[in-house]
């Protein structure tokens, strides 16, 4: 039914088998186990882009979060409409919530399908899913895109003594399958190497959600619902890698360190160049700012415009007052003139002064 991801599993795990086993040997337990390793890279690598938009959707959505509550009280009584505000966001804002589950999501049925495919080098098991094949039909069956000869390589393959596809609770029968390809493995062995391979895991997976929280804002981290998922992930997921680990097999294991080791390398990378990314903004912004800036003892230039009006009224207004001034003075100085004329013509007592008297009286004298 899930043919579709247990294929392209194979494939993978195909290919990376074919490299490490030209470089170690076909039936090494390192070349499968590198497989294994490799598989999960490729995956992460085809994810790393849906990665990178998962981080920038998670910062954008706690760079909305006083919006978001804003919202939320805002609408408090109306479901409906406050579900349309918060679209209207997130359209405004670019913002895609999927965004933020997609690489989760993509790992699971890749998960499941590694595990799967794993656990179909052993089919002689009876439990759920199992075909309860016996150990010689079982080591000549291929599986999807392996052969019988990769069946039997796998079923040989050791890491420390260990079958990698073998699990600490594996019951006996299941165990009887790798008689004839390295001999039976015991628990003990079984658990010597899933025991560390379990709590390595669980302490990456914790340093991982740690790493995760540190680099979240104060206002997402309050939110009750952020902070239940920082718990889950600080110290529920761990402990269940630690009491899971026993159920699954020793190449899931592998599966899970290689994975969270990717993760922590990553994030690392990520996060550096966003903060990268952010600084060198802050940085044009400041020298953009002070490019703007006056220098130091130059007059700051007002590059406010005036009003055109207020300017042409102030010009018509002192052309009027200066011609008024003109008018005024050239008024008054023929009227000072005249006022001159008559005050040598007249008497203090206001008569009229002849004209020629004084030229009779000087006649007169002679």
């Amino acid at each position: 039914m899930l043919d579709f991801i247990y294929y392209p599993v194979s494939w993978i795990l195909w290919f990376w088998h074919r490299v490490f086993g030209f470089a170690f040997g076909a039936d090494n337990g390192l070349s499968w186990a590198l497989s294994v390793v490799f598989l999960v890279f490729t995956l992460r690598l085809v994810l790393y882009r849906p990665f990178v938009r998962q981080v920038r959707t998670t910062k954008q959505m706690q760079e909305l979060q006083p919006q978001i509550k804003e919202l939320q009280k805002k609408y408090k009584n109306d479901r409906q409409k406050m579900a349309l505000e918060m679209q209207k966001l997130q359209k405004d804002h670019g913002f895609n919530p999927l965004m933020g589950c997609l690489p989760i999501l993509a790992q699971v049925p890749v998960f499941l399908g590694l595990f799967h495919v794993l656990r179909s080098f052993n089919r002689t098991g009876h439990g759920f899913g199992q075909l309860g094949m016996d150990p010689y039909t079982n080591a000549h069956t291929p599986n999807y895109v392996f052969n019988a000869d990769d069946v039997q390589s796998f079923l040989s393959a050791r890491i420390f003594g260990a079958p990698i596809s073998a699990f600490i609770t594996a019951p006996a029968d299941e165990l009887l399958a790798f008689a004839d390809y390295g001999g039976i493995p015991s628990k003990v062995s079984i658990a010597a190497v899933a025991i560390p391979l379990m709590i390595i895991a669980a302490i990456a997976t914790h340093f991982n959600a740690r790493a995760s929280v540190a680099r979240q804002s104060a206002e997402a981290a309050a939110n009750p619902q952020a902070a239940l998922m920082n718990k889950l992930a600080l110290w529920v997921f761990p402990f269940g890698v630690l009491v899971g680990g026993p159920f699954l097999p020793i190449a899931i294991l592998l599966y899970w360190v290689s994975n969270n080791i990717w993760t922590y390398g990553q994030q690392h990378l990520v996060f550096g160049r966003m903060a990268k990314e952010e600084e060198a903004k802050r940085q044009a912004k400041a020298a953009k700012q002070a490019e703007n800036a006056p220098k130091p003892g130059a007059k700051p230039v007002d590059t406010k415009k005036k009003p055109v009006k207020a300017d042409s009224e102030t010009d018509s207004d002192s052309a009027e007052a200066g011609k008024a001034e003109t008018n005024g003075s050239a008024a008054a100085k023929p009227t000072a003139k005249s006022g001159g004329k008559q005050s040598g013509q007249r008497r203090s007592s206001g008569q009229k002064r002849p004209g020629n008297r004084g030229r009779a009286n000087q006649k007169r004298r002679r």
